[in-house]
């Protein structure tokens, strides 16, 4: 069974969102992780791009699948996790601490379509 973390926010692509103030860490879910089987390949944008709500941002190839990655906020990349240039397992052995992108909000009123960890939870039951 896959773990949902209380306080973050969720998006139907299985993306999560961890937001410390003005920034918000953008990674996949653990049943995402799950979903795609060993991970092989991360392609993130770079520091500077814009990246928007609903929108692709890069994409998290598998053995078995490739999955493009959606955004659950739009904001502007400050940061990308160079650890998953060289080890991009990591998303497999914890979706919660390896982050893929660290975003500059542009609107926090975004969050209010995304969901919590209880109706989360209730889709991926229900998938």
């Amino acid at each position: 069974m896959a773990t949902v973390k209380e306080g973050l926010y969720y998006s139907e692509s299985h993306e999560y969102v961890r937001i410390e103030g003005e920034y918000g860490y953008i990674g996949i879910t653990d049943y995402a992780q799950h979903e795609l089987g060993n991970v092989v390949y991360v392609d993130m944008p770079e520091v500077d791009d814009e990246v928007e709500a609903g929108s692709e941002f890069g994409a998290v190839e598998s053995v078995k699948a490739a999955s493009d990655l959606m955004s659950p906020v739009s904001g502007v990349v400050v940061e990308v996790n160079e650890a998953l240039d060289d080890q991009p397992e990591l998303l497999n052995q914890d979706p919660w601490e390896n982050w893929i992108i660290k975003v500059e909000l542009s609107d926090k009123t975004e969050l209010d379509n995304l969901m919590d960890a209880e109706a989360y939870k209730e889709m991926i039951e229900n998938a």
